[in-house]
């Protein structure tokens, strides 16, 4: 369902030529969602009504000035009760627009976050290990002890340091 509704909108936005703003848009939404548990309470509990979905979200949307179509799409998807699914469309179209550009999506999970240096450098390196442009999003897990994880598409590369004690403990049970 999730990616029915993603597609809808990548192709609305395709035709209209405004396929950036709307990816804007909803990387701005994310990071609310992520920043606010009002929001994410709204935007998940059954407990709140069509109405005051809609009025909430369409609220969200204006105030941060969304484009027309990125808010009504918000409404539409509170007015057929489909929010609580809005994270998983937003990165099913967030990966629809970056393979309409060329890019590549790159998970990384480090162990603590990574100064901006740390960043352009792990980007070209990412860049030059994939030969695409790549968009990454980057994620923090002090369970990694060090190290990182990092995912493109099904593959997952694992370099963190709580895996290589992992395997260090099992090869010593078997000794």
């Amino acid at each position: 369902m999730a990616g029915r509704y993603a597609q809808a909108l990548f192709e609305l936005a395709l035709d209209q030529g405004i396929l950036d703003a709307i990816a804007g848009d909803l990387q701005t939404l994310k990071r609310l969602l992520a920043t606010s548990p009002a929001l994410k309470r709204l935007v998940l509990s059954p407990v709140f009504d069509r109405d005051a979905q809609m009025r909430g979200i369409g609220a969200v949307a204006a105030r941060a000035e969304f484009d027309a179509l990125t808010q009504k799409f918000l409404g539409l998807l509170a007015q057929n009760r489909r929010l609580f699914a809005l994270e998983r469309m937003i990165d099913v179209f967030t990966a629809l627009a970056a393979r309409q550009r060329g890019e590549m999506t790159v998970a990384v999970t480090v162990a603590q976050s990574l100064n901006p240096a740390q960043t352009q450098k792990l980007g070209h390196v990412l860049r030059e290990v994939f030969h695409s442009d790549i968009q990454m999003e980057i994620a923090v897990d002090a369970a990694l002890l060090g190290g990182m994880v990092v995912r493109v598409g099904s593959q997952m590369f694992d370099a963190s340091l709580a895996t290589r004690l992992h395997s260090l403990q099992l090869a010593m049970r078997e000794a």
